[in-house]
């Protein structure tokens, strides 16, 4: 789309905005938490989520901190990070927030990352979108969070197939009309501040953060950030928060250095596991050069290095971190991730035994200790691995793949189909989760598994 059209997008996007009064349009939270569940259905169609428990756990975290101070909801929140360079930041109906991959890179702090996050949590504790959806039975919720998806994941990047969406979905009218308007981003960066400060952020990090997406634009329009023409009136909300910040003098930060820590450990991560891999690795190589003292500089660098392949170098700069930074969890199962990969199973084994004394609940460390306990015959030793593993996050999909498949090598078929059942339903492969799921229901005895199993297999049918 050429730089002229966006402009005069965003332009009819902010009088319709400016045209349409608070509470005209609303829904039920019933109807809120629907369109929620459409919603996502879209979104998930057509973008790639980055599932890293550590990058994961670490945005949840930052979101709940602020979720905490706000007044109680009537939704749980979620948060999400997708694989695309552009620029951008979205909150569906009922508390789902996305953050792509290209802005998380481009921050330098918490305090940038918590200024987005609470900038969207706003929008959803204000009800924006929902407030906008006329009740009609011409347009259906369905409709309706097509339409929405396709507005607020652009035209580029990941979105390139979401732009369809829009498209012969009654799309120009009712587009305009669910955009957010100057007054709903001026509200939010309100109320978002007021969240921010009473969580322990200063509020810096959502002025530093818009400034950034701002700067983006001068890179030419192909590049023009998805944010800036679904957020409007950029300009004047880093005035409004230059000034806000300058009245708020007792807005300093609480973020503590293990705050500090986390972040740089899921940045790191992100750029170097996630990101382009050429650009990470001139970037750890610069960083490396720089700062060879630094253990967070060799741990880039060895995760970059991993990535493309060169697993003896990068066990020996994870070695060196390990010796500026002894005992860091993080480094520990990332080292025992890599000795795995490398098919080196008693030391993977070793080093993510070690991390998990530090750090019980970390789900990728658990993760890799029950497939090294496989490869090294340990299956009944795998599958109690798997199976606690499970029990304290059961969204971690990658782990029912191979309980199930251990269940399986050991002959116990009934939990081997029950287990392969859930991942493939959670993968949206509904043929084969029928096909586990039933073979399932015809051997398993356990009332909770079987219940499970009835539940699935009717969710499947509403698809």
């Amino acid at each position: 789309m050429k730089l002229i059209t966006r402009k005069y997008i965003v332009i009819i996007i902010l009088i319709a905005g400016m045209l349409i009064p608070n509470q005209v349009f609303s829904i039920t939270v019933k109807q809120e938490e629907e369109l929620s569940r459409e919603f996502m259905k879209y979104v998930l169609k057509h973008v790639e989520l980055i599932e890293d428990p550590v990058i994961v756990n670490y945005v949840n975290n930052v979101g709940k901190r602020i979720i905490s101070v706000i007044p109680p909801q009537p939704f749980t929140y979620h948060f999400y990070i997708i694989k695309d360079d552009v620029y951008n930041a979205f909150a569906s109906p009922a508390g789902h927030i996305f953050i792509n991959s290209g802005l998380f890179e481009a921050m330098d702090n918490e305090e940038e990352l918590a200024g987005i996050l609470g900038h969207e949590i706003a929008h959803v504790v204000c009800r924006h979108i929902s407030q906008k959806i006329e009740r009609s039975k011409k347009i259906g919720l369905a409709t309706l969070a097509g339409i929405a998806a396709g507005i607020f994941l652009g035209t580029g990047g990941a979105a390139v197939g979401a732009s369809a969406v829009t498209i012969g979905s009654m799309a120009a009218g009712q587009s305009i009309a669910l955009a957010y308007s100057r007054e709903d981003e001026m509200q939010a960066d309100q109320l978002g501040l007021k969240h921010l400060t009473k969580a322990g952020y200063s509020g810096l990090g959502l002025l530093s953060v818009l400034k950034k997406i701002r700067s983006r634009q001068w890179f030419g329009s192909k590049q023009i950030p998805t944010y800036l023409t679904t957020h409007p009136a950029t300009e004047d909300r880093i005035a409004y928060i230059g000034s806000w910040l300058e009245n708020n003098t007792k807005s300093e930060s609480r973020t503590s250095s293990k705050a500090c820590y986390d972040f740089t450990i899921a940045h790191t991560r992100l750029v170097a596991m996630y990101g382009d891999e050429r650009a990470a690795l001139r970037k750890s190589q610069i960083h490396i050069d720089k700062h060879p003292e630094n253990p967070m500089a060799h741990y880039g660098y060895a995760l970059i290095l991993a990535k493309i392949g060169n697993r003896k170098d990068a066990i020996a700069h994870l070695k060196t971190a390990l010796e500026k930074k002894a005992f860091d969890p993080n480094i520990l199962r990332d080292l025992g991730r890599i000795y795995f990969l490398d098919g080196r199973y008693p030391e993977a084994l070793n080093s993510l035994k070690g991390a998990a004394g530090m750090v019980p609940d970390d789900p990728e460390t658990f993760f890799f200790i029950g497939r090294t306990q496989i490869e090294l015959g340990k299956l009944k030793e795998a599958i109690s691995t798997f199976e606690k593993l499970i029990a304290k996050n059961p969204d971690y999909t990658p782990a029912l793949y191979f309980l199930g498949n251990t269940y399986g090598k050991l002959g116990e078929l009934e939990e081997a189909h029950y287990f392969l059942g859930i991942y493939y339903k959670n993968n949206q492969n509904y043929k084969n989760a029928l096909f586990h799921l039933n073979r399932a229901l015809k051997t398993i005895i356990d009332p909770g598994k079987r219940s499970k199993i009835e539940e699935l297999l009717k969710e499947i049918s509403e698809n």
